[in-house]
């Protein structure tokens, strides 16, 4: 309520000069400056928190004005911000009811009252508004934007993509990369009805508008492992690497199986090859298994210690930490004890810390998100990359700053 109240302060003043400034041209005394009396009366209820009752005076104060929309307008964004929904439709119908509006004001107006709609989860009625705003060309890139929100939120990807290609004119960025992501949900869906034409018609534009679509390629790679085409499902995979290294962990499984499929014998050259050139944890657990199985634990202890030397990894850290417990004998049971304890700290805070980020808003998460669930981005949640520790001539030179 705090918020709101000084929030308002810059409206009581306007208010105050503006009917100050009314004043000053008629015959009589002029009031002394200040706020308009019934706006200090809405305050007053605010501060006893009767909003309902400040609504009312506030209305008051718009029509006995006639020309503060700018009131309407402002306090329904506030209240909507407050979660107060209702309060603010309220405001806002009101306002819209006015014929004396500008078209830019009732643009505004309607516009806020989409809004608030959408907060209410009434999207029926905020989708009527933004599509009539869109028509009429008033806060036509706004409402688009609306629109896509609502479309976003009903997960009716083939209505994302008209109203995408309805943005392209107006919108600042290029919606080539929400474009690819529209198409990669189609493909999804039609991959879960078993349609493979209407995947590959997706997956192909999807591609037209991103050709860097890592999302794109890995349902592609998908698909060929489960059409036992194991030679195209490995190329498409080890694309990846170089449309988008992050997300390198995603296609690993799939990777594994079809070398393990073909028969290769060079599972271990082809993961050493991808942690040299995109140091990446799952990666590097899947590179330590691999040396465990074929050449022991040795092996394995030695290529995680050569990369902890360089790489701040708590993943890297606990499985280094496991096999050096495993290792421990009865003999030297008081070292195996403490090797376990220092293995399960470890693997707490290994358990506490997000596998994956958003580089936008910074959401955290355990899974990939291909749309941010917080800032509603796409390909913005990616695999959190192990800090790496800098080589000595760096720290050389931190402390001689």
């Amino acid at each position: 309520m705090i918020e709101l109240l000084f929030l308002l302060l810059p409206v009581a003043a306007a208010s105050g000069w503006w009917i100050g400034r009314r004043d000053a041209g008629r015959k009589g005394p002029v009031a002394p400056p200040g706020a308009h009396p019934a706006f200090l009366r809405g305050l007053n209820f605010l501060l006893d928190e009767q909003p309902d009752k400040a609504i009312d005076v506030f209305l008051e104060i718009s029509e006995v004005d006639g020309e503060t929309v700018e009131t309407h307008l402002a306090l329904g964004s506030l209240y909507r911000r407050r979660g107060e929904a209702d309060r603010a439709i309220r405001i806002h119908q009101n306002l819209v009811a006015r014929n004396t509006l500008s078209a830019e004001q009732r643009g505004y107006a309607l516009f806020e009252l989409g809004q608030d709609y959408m907060r209410a989860g009434l999207l029926d009625r905020a989708e009527i508004l933004f599509e009539e705003l869109a028509e009429i060309g008033l806060q036509r890139e706004r409402a688009l934007r609306g629109l896509l929100d609502i479309y976003q939120q009903e997960r009716d990807w083939s209505r994302c993509l008209e109203i995408a290609e309805r943005l392209k004119p107006f919108s600042e960025h290029p919606m080539n990369l929400e474009i690819a992501q529209y198409h990669c949900e189609l493909a999804e869906e039609a991959r879960r009805r078993a349609e493979p034409a209407a995947v590959r018609h997706h997956l192909d534009r999807a591609q037209d508008a991103d050709p860097l679509c890592v999302r794109a390629t890995l349902i592609a790679g998908e698909m060929a492992l489960a059409q036992q085409d194991q030679e195209a499902a490995l190329a498409l995979f080890l694309r990846v690497a170089d449309q988008g290294a992050r997300y390198l962990p995603e296609v690993l499984p799939g990777l594994i199986q079809a070398l393990e499929d073909l028969g290769r014998g060079d599972l271990i050259d082809v993961l050493e090859s991808l942690v040299s050139r995109h140091p990446s944890p799952p990666v590097l657990l899947a590179l330590s298994d691999a040396l465990e199985r074929a050449r022991g634990p040795e092996a394995a202890l030695a290529a995680l210690t050569d990369y902890l030397a360089g790489h701040v990894d708590l993943a890297a850290l606990e499985r280094l930490l496991q096999l050096q417990s495993q290792q421990a004998t009865a003999a030297r049971a008081g070292s195996g004890h403490r090797a376990h304890v220092v293995h399960e700290v470890v693997r707490y805070l290994l358990a506490r810390q997000p596998a994956y980020q958003c580089d936008h808003c910074g959401f955290a998460a355990r899974a990939v998100h291909w749309q941010c669930p917080s800032c509603k981005r796409w390909g913005t949640v990616q695999p959190v990359q192990p800090e790496r520790i800098p080589g000595d001539d760096v720290l050389h030179e931190r402390r001689l700053a």
